[in-house]
């Protein structure tokens, strides 16, 4: 098993910044990359990047990409999310989600584990 725990999230004005991280613990050898999903009031949860744990290859959102990045600290076990120019439709909880799948995928079925999620809202 693997356990995920996020944290960064909070109250920011349009415009500001966030970063959001993602502390793994378990076997997280087991996982190939690790990813960032967000649930919208009402709407589905959409996946929003992805990182390669060994490769550091990268992907992300058309929604998100130039104002986003994903990092991670494979020492640490950790993921970042930094989150740059943010709107008022970025609002929504976060959510930490790790793969053992060996194809990368944008899709949340194929991420296994995932975090409690963290709450970030973007005030007009």
């Amino acid at each position: 098993q693997v356990q995920l725990v996020e944290s960064g999230g909070g109250l920011v004005q349009a415009g500001g910044s966030l970063r959001l991280s993602c502390a793994a613990s378990g076997r997280t050898s087991s996982t190939y990359r690790a990813g960032w999903f967000r649930q919208a009031p009402g709407k589905e949860r959409e996946f929003v990047a992805r990182i390669n744990w060994s490769s550091g290859i990268l992907y992300y959102a058309e929604s998100v990409k130039g104002r986003f990045t994903i990092s991670r600290d494979s020492a640490k076990n950790t993921v970042y999310l930094q989150m740059n120019s943010l709107k008022p439709e970025d609002t929504a909880v976060y959510y930490c989600a790790a793969s053992n799948r060996i194809i990368p995928s944008t899709s949340e079925s194929e991420y296994a584990y995932w975090g409690q999620g963290t709450q970030v809202t973007v005030s007009s």
